[in-house]
């Protein structure tokens, strides 16, 4: 029977000290502190074939993303999908990729949000709240980041998913993984999860003022705003009850009313369909086809369930959805980039983080 990792104190800690009425050869200790970890879903080291499969292989392993059986889907997930699928995820990541800083762009997006995340909770608390981030798939893992956290004398974190609309395959496996990372603590920090912020005033708000100013730079105002969601199976909402069906839905009406926006101008699609069964509709790929053929001509795309432009905002809306809506006739296309490190939006990742660290600090 395996055995229990000890937690490790950095005791060589610049704030560490002895502890109070403790023997004069006690080691040191760091002085108390709550962490924040922030979790994302994950990106590749690199766009290379190894790469690629190492990551898709962990991705797709994952039960909360594919619920079959296991043999059934690993013999087609380690043959088929992960002979082809990282040579054209590759290509899809390369056309996209920070070169500067050789990481994909949610990396860099995220350590943005992250530095102005810190600074704010700086201002506010000094050096008591730590901020870190981690990845669900591919690095920094989230066991690498709750060891660390613990090692620097957290003993209360504080775990954020950035997922506005809760679904089992985001953020409950985010949760999923940072629960196994405190299995494998001795010591255990007392732990908190940020529950979703999908109609968040804030967030709308931030939202909100992203497509005015879009509209407002364009050339020619959009016939209609499609809000693209990331996809589920049809089955997880019938089946499973996932609420994030509905949290798609309110966060679009939300956006429409803070607008002051009519049926008409707005509509709700879910993209990134993967495999043969029907996923939630309708789908955004085939809906920007519709709209140009229909006459909507010059439309926008906006991505509110994406907290960081990903390889599914640059590379799938602004490819290969802009494509599909100019091959049936479409003009204009406006993709409007996700919140990002707007500080609207920090405003109010700021926000949940206040509330959810009530009688902690």
């Amino acid at each position: 029977m395996g055995q229990m990792k000890p937690t490790r104190l950095n005791m060589n800690a610049p704030d560490a000290t002895c502890p109070f009425h403790a023997p004069k050869d006690h080691p040191k200790v760091p002085t108390e502190k709550i962490g924040v970890l922030i979790a994302n879903l994950g990106t590749p080291d690199n766009t290379d074939y190894w790469s690629m499969r190492r990551y898709l292989n962990e991705f797709l392993s994952d039960k909360r993303v594919i619920d079959y059986p296991k043999w059934k889907w690993q013999p087609i997930l380690q043959g088929i999908v992960l002979t082809f699928r990282p040579s054209r995820s590759g290509a899809a990541y390369r056309s996209i990729w920070n070169t500067e800083a050789d990481e994909s762009p949610l990396m860099t997006i995220t350590k943005q949000q992250v530095a102005a995340i810190e600074a704010g909770l700086k201002a506010e608390f000094g050096d008591r709240v730590m901020v870190d981030f981690c990845m669900r798939y591919g690095n920094p893992s989230t066991k690498s980041k709750v060891e660390k956290l613990v090692s620097e004398g957290c003993s209360k974190i504080l775990f954020f998913p950035l997922y506005p609309q809760y679904a089992g395959a985001t953020t409950a496996t985010a949760n999923d993984q940072f629960f196994r990372a405190l299995m494998d603590e001795n010591w255990q920090p007392a732990s908190r999860t940020v529950a979703p912020y999908f109609d968040d005033p804030t967030y709308i708000d931030a939202l909100a003022q992203s497509v005015e100013r879009a509209y407002e730079a364009a050339e020619k105002k959009p016939d209609i705003l499609i809000c693209s969601y990331h996809g589920l199976p049809e089955r997880y909402l019938k089946e499973g009850g996932d609420p994030y069906h509905c949290q798609c839905q309110k966060t679009t009406r939300l956006l429409k009313e803070r607008l002051g926006w009519d049926d008409t101008q707005i509509i709700t699609t879910f993209q990134s369909k993967f495999g043969p069964e029907e996923w939630l509709q309708p789908y955004t790929v085939e809906e920007v086809a519709r709209q140009a053929e229909k006459g909507n001509k010059s439309i926008a795309v906006c991505a509110p369930a994406f907290s960081a432009d990903c390889i599914e905002t640059l590379e799938e809306i602004n490819e290969e959805i802009k494509e599909s809506f100019e091959h049936a006739g479409g003009e204009e296309f406006l993709y409007i980039p996700c919140l990002n490190d707007d500080p609207l939006h920090i405003k109010a990742l700021l926000g949940q983080i206040r509330k959810n660290l009530a009688g902690w600090v």
